[in-house]
């Protein structure tokens, strides 16, 4: 099966008339493992991650339920509903805030997506995008300058409720699944990641996708719907964090992106590139980022960001030739 930006590849497996999925991974410790933590807990919750057939963890194996075909992006691609399938989705994040407990942290010693973790990945901004795009290394002044940006944004923006945060919940990662009813129709998927944090992130993630498009008025409208269902949440402060951890967001999907063309050779991600610095600048008008926002237009304005993501043209045209 096609595979994602990860090392993880993914084998479909028939037998009669059974259909499962061998995931091999070379990192088990870093996906297997948590792999198989987290679905038994989403299970728990009344929501839909593959089951675990068989595992062999130490070896990075693992055969799981196939949920088929129907990932978001590929029924909308097909003329599915849009507003159907993202209010699933939205309605997949009320549940699990609903449903799960500070307890289920504990137990299972999740990592906890703190101020310091998300100011760390950030960074990558400075290690990979400025030297592509400035055509030097970050001075450690320019670094410093970054990182008290974020310092001076990000604890706030992080001291929100929390919960079980998935990290790349998006449509390329939500399968629907037929006979099953409510949020459970969602079936999830890459979640080995998930940790505890801020209930900010996946919605920002969920609803402005680096891959896809999604309306203005589609995002509002989901917004909306979460917070309707949390009549008692502070209002200011959510979006606030939204605010930021989108921008986190957007900035570090930045560096990956330019990383996997320039380390990994894969091309085919720089077309993301316009999009995410879209939706990276909307955030940075926001007034809670305007000391990240100075950084930008003083260390990698406007024009220094174009260069690198120009180069997808250039590939492209170099591959037809």
């Amino acid at each position: 099966m096609a595979g994602d930006a990860s090392v993880r590849r993914y084998v479909r497996l028939h037998r009669a008339d059974t259909r499962v999925l061998l995931m091999d991974s070379p990192n088990p410790a870093e996906d297997v493992i948590p792999f198989v933590t987290i679905a038994d807990l989403l299970r728990d919750l009344g929501l839909s991650a593959p089951e675990i057939i068989a595992e062999r963890a130490e070896d990075g194996l693992l055969l799981i339920e196939d949920f088929g075909d129907g990932t978001f992006t590929r029924l909308m691609d097909q003329g599915a509903d849009p507003a159907e399938l993202y209010r699933l989705a939205v309605d997949a994040l009320i549940a699990l805030r609903r449903g799960f407990r500070p307890e289920h942290a504990a137990a299972l010693d999740l990592p906890c997506y703190d101020a310091a973790l998300f100011i760390d990945q950030v960074m990558l901004l400075a290690d990979v995008y400025v030297p592509a795009a400035l055509g030097r290394p970050a001075t450690a002044e320019e670094r410093e300058a970054l990182e008290r940006a974020w310092e001076s944004v990000v604890p706030d923006a992080v001291d929100l409720a929390t919960s079980l945060m998935h990290r790349d919940y998006h449509v390329d990662n939500l399968m629907r699944l037929e006979g099953r009813v409510g949020a459970a129709a969602c079936g999830l998927l890459d979640f080995q990641n998930a940790g505890l944090g801020p209930i900010s992130y996946d919605l920002v993630s969920l609803l402005e996708d680096a891959r896809r498009d999604v309306p203005t008025d589609l995002a509002a409208a989901m917004l909306d719907h979460y917070l309707a269902a949390f009549p008692d949440l502070d209002r200011a402060a959510f979006h606030r964090s939204y605010a930021v951890l989108g921008a986190v967001r957007h900035t570090r999907i930045v560096a990956v992106f330019a990383r996997l063309f320039l380390r990994d050779g894969r091309p085919e991600y720089l077309r993301h590139l316009p999009r995410v610095w879209r939706l990276l600048e909307a955030k940075l008008s926001h007034p809670a980022l305007a000391p990240v926002r100075a950084w930008f237009d003083d260390t990698l304005p406007a024009s220094a960001r174009a260069p690198l993501f120009n180069q997808h043209s250039k590939v492209l045209k170099e591959n037809e030739l």
